[in-house]
């Protein structure tokens, strides 16, 4: 599932629909990010032991009225569930990261984790890594952007997210003009006649 030797465990990302698919698969680790009013998804009841880190906040990139946007914090703890899964033992680990449509909230924190494990790799590397095995990743910017400043990657997550946007955008433009239609111009002012 990975780049031979990009890092050492594997790697799913989903949305909630898809979590049934991945019981018996051996997660080792599982990083649950939903929304702050959503029930705990039931699919979970059928997983074998593994570690688990839930967050929640809405998939937003900027403050807004009514809704919790991701805050540095929250970062901060998909890294330290990504510290504490390089310390598994070899290819043990399996880390499954979903939200609700296994887009941006979850590509955005499997992207930050990739790039911390691998501070010698690019950050387009990293990114290029989760857009393959979910190719409709659309991560949050917001999140990237705590990351980016996090790792001390110099904008350089934040680029590898432009570049992937503009790449996604390509392929479904329809998809790009919801993004900006949700509110997140910033994830989009550079895609000519997308609006």
């Amino acid at each position: 599932m990975t780049i031979p030797g990009f890092v050492p465990f594997r790697l799913t990302v989903c949305g909630i629909e898809e979590l049934g698919e991945h019981c018996a698969v051996g997660v080792s680790h599982v990083l649950s990010i939903l929304d702050p009013a959503w029930p705990e998804p039931e699919a979970f009841g059928a997983y074998g032991e593994h570690e688990r880190l839930e967050l929640r906040f809405h998939d937003i990139i900027d403050e807004t009225p009514g809704m919790q946007a991701p805050k540095p914090e929250d970062v901060e703890r998909v890294l330290a569930f990504g510290r504490d899964l390089m310390r598994e033992p070899g290819d043990a680990g399996h880390l499954l990261v979903h939200c609700h449509m296994g887009i941006s909230r979850s590509t955005a924190a499997m992207t930050l984790i990739l790039s911390q494990a691998r501070p010698d790799r690019p950050a387009a590397e990293a990114l290029a890594e989760v857009a393959r095995i979910r190719p409709r990743a659309w991560p949050n910017l917001r999140m990237v952007e705590y990351g980016d400043a996090m790792l001390g990657r110099g904008g350089e997550l934040v680029a590898a997210a432009h570049a992937q946007y503009r790449l996604r955008a390509a392929t479904d433009p329809d998809f790009a003009r919801a993004i900006a239609r949700y509110g997140r111009l910033r994830e989009v002012p550079d895609l000519p006649g997308l609006l």
